[in-house]
């Protein structure tokens, strides 16, 4: 067995309140302890949306009542709540800005509106953005000239990657994420995993932009699984909505590249770990790690996930390493599979830390 710290994963969606058919905080949490997930940040793009204090209340009460692992909530960046979202950062781990097309109705389509929240948003607290492209130079130049940190979501091309590596050596304050689905999975993978369910935002890129991420591994702050769970029936359907599930596959696919070589394990602490709770920060959870069999071999079945949407764009690989047990604050709450941790037993990383 390897010891490990329990791990952080600053991008997830749980779809509570509002879509619970496809997941909430109860079976979201079940999912990321048995996938090694001490603490999970939720993502504000619920039904309706956490751009407000009803919002808040309602994913708060939704958390609370639920939650199995520890969690944070993100508020999100609308067309016109620039001063009254910025009251929402004392309870919450970040501001999101959408960018760009993404699932639900809080992309912001214009530069002054991103400007403005960059602006009132408390400098204390993170601000995360879902900027590809050309929105990601726009990103950056706000940040820059607000003297404001960003963090970028979920890189996948080339230009995007290689575009963070030149601000970082020029000294803009940024910081940004890779999912395990852009590092493994390409283009050329969505005749294997079907045209609708490999939907997916950012899209699977070439070949080229995954070896360009693996190249600039250093220049990777976090790996996030951006878990956007939605049903089989909905991915199969006439407009399916882009997402992939992958809070309780992300370890072990990550752990291919250990094995190779590609990845010590201080690196993967380090992505996994160390860096979402400096970011974010985090409070340290006490008594608190998990265990994995690096020689556990196990086939990815949708079947035997906890998650609720009952799909995985990794159905039948096989992967060798298992999360075994999971211990939060000195109490077992994972053991060889079996979630032990009860619904409300989660905190919120905020009400244990102002910052």
């Amino acid at each position: 067995m390897i010891r490990l710290p329990g791990l952080i994963d600053p991008h997830v969606h749980l779809r509570d309140p509002g879509e619970t058919h496809k997941e909430d905080f109860d079976s979201g949490t079940a999912a990321a302890l048995a996938g090694g997930f001490t603490a999970v940040l939720a993502m504000p793009n619920t039904r309706p949306p956490l751009t407000d204090q009803a919002g808040l209340g309602a994913t708060q009460q939704a958390a609370r009542s639920r939650a199995r692992c520890d969690y944070g909530l993100f508020a999100g960046a609308g067309a016109d709540n620039f001063t009254s979202v910025a009251a929402l950062a004392p309870a919450t781990v970040g501001l999101k800005l959408y960018l760009d097309h993404t699932f639900g109705l809080l992309r912001l389509d214009d530069q002054e509106t991103v400007h403005r929240h960059v602006a009132a948003w408390p400098a204390d607290r993170p601000i995360a953005a879902h900027a590809e492209g050309r929105s990601l130079a726009l990103a950056l130049l706000l940040g820059h000239l607000a003297g404001r940190p960003i963090h970028i979501c979920h890189v996948s091309r080339r230009d995007e990657i290689l575009l963070i590596r030149s601000a970082k050596e020029k000294g803009v304050a940024v910081t940004c994420e890779v999912t395990p689905h852009h590092l493994f999975l390409t283009e050329d993978d969505i005749r294997v995993i079907g045209l609708k369910r490999a939907g997916v935002r950012p899209p699977l890129a070439t070949a080229g932009d995954r070896h360009a991420l693996w190249d600039n591994l250093a220049v990777i702050d976090c790996f996030a699984t951006d878990h956007a769970p939605h049903t089989a029936a909905e991915k199969d359907g006439e407009q399916p909505p882009p997402g992939f599930p992958g809070l309780e596959t992300a370890l072990a696919i990550l752990w291919e590249a250990v094995h190779e070589g590609r990845l010590s394990t201080e690196e993967l602490v380090l992505r996994m770990h160390t860096n979402p709770g400096r970011i974010y920060g985090l409070p340290e959870q006490a008594e608190t790690w998990i265990e994995v069999d690096p020689q556990s071999a196990w086939d990815v079945h949708a079947a035997d996930l906890n998650s609720r949407c009952r799909w995985t764009p990794f159905e039948g690989m096989r992967l060798r390493a298992r999360v075994r047990r999971v211990t939060l604050r000195g109490r077992p709450a994972l053991e060889d599979g079996r979630v032990l941790a009860e619904p409300g037993t989660g905190r919120d990383v905020r009400a244990a830390s102002p910052t």
